[in-house]
């Protein structure tokens, strides 16, 4: 059977004002992947998860998801297609942690209607994956930014959507809840065949968790490829202007790089 890839973008280009953020944009995303986002700061990394959501439009090229323009969809239907982390979350109000969790259940409540029984078993089980289940009565303004980065992502499990968009979703948390998390979304792609696409700082960790790296680099595609074919040390050179070493790591049983800044590089 035909496989129809989850998104395709072709020449998308968006700006800020007179500021260019992705330019001449092309690439084809495939379901069932693990893709990891990587590069400098203001590459236009996030504004390409926006424009996979729906937050952001083109203003030109073509986005199409499963075929057809994004555009196209409305809201709620994509909404239970695509979820979502940002890198930062900010609320004014005071929710508990489950109501918070249970927002990621909108899509599937109709206005005026109570959540049922199957939307709170999503928010539990979504809780228990993430280990805040302990704290669920707790009011959000209570918590750390750690702790309510991981808030923020049960609720984005809770939506359960086949595609999940991490915007650096792991950057406020300590090694263990970030291994936790990344373990968890792994498994969401082997077992489930979710589609994970995720901004990633740290360039172990995408070697370490993705199928696929996107390098990108002054709003553009830079380089992309399977973490064998893309994770070197040219590449890593022509995108973040540092020398690097890519070695077997025994312990991890995966590729791991170490770099240094050397300076001007060619």
């Amino acid at each position: 059977m035909h496989r129809v890839d989850s998104y395709q973008l072709n020449n998308v280009s968006y700006s800020y004002g007179t500021t260019s953020a992705l330019e001449d944009f092309t690439l084809s995303l495939s379901a069932g992947k693990f893709y990891g986002i990587v590069g400098p700061n203001g590459c236009g990394k996030s504004t390409f998860l926006d424009l996979l959501v729906g937050s952001k439009e083109p203003e030109s090229g073509t986005l199409l998801f499963n075929g057809q323009p994004l555009t196209t969809y409305k809201k709620r239907d994509l909404a239970r297609q695509v979820a979502l982390v940002p890198q930062n979350f900010n609320i004014g109000f005071d929710y508990s942690v489950e109501e918070v969790v249970l927002m990621g259940r909108h899509p599937y409540i109709h206005r005026f209607a109570s959540p049922s029984l199957k939307d709170w078993q999503r928010v539990q089980d979504a809780m228990d994956l993430i280990g805040i289940a302990h704290f669920a009565k707790r009011s959000i303004m209570e918590l750390s930014g750690g702790e309510k980065q991981r808030v923020v992502v049960a609720r984005a499990l809770a939506q359960d959507t086949p595609i999940l968009l991490f915007d650096e979703a792991t950057s406020n948390l300590d090694i263990q809840y970030t291994l936790q998390i990344f373990d968890k979304v792994r498994a969401l792609v082997e077992k489930e065949g979710r589609t994970i696409i995720a901004v990633i700082h740290n360039l172990n960790f995408a070697a370490a968790y993705c199928d696929e790296i996107i390098f990108m680099k002054e709003g553009r595609v830079c380089k992309t490829g399977t973490v064998a074919e893309v994770m070197n040390a040219p590449a890593i050179a022509e995108v973040f202007g540092v020398e690097a070493e890519i070695r077997f790591d025994s312990f991890s049983q995966v590729n791991q790089v170490s770099y240094r800044y050397g300076g001007q590089l060619e």
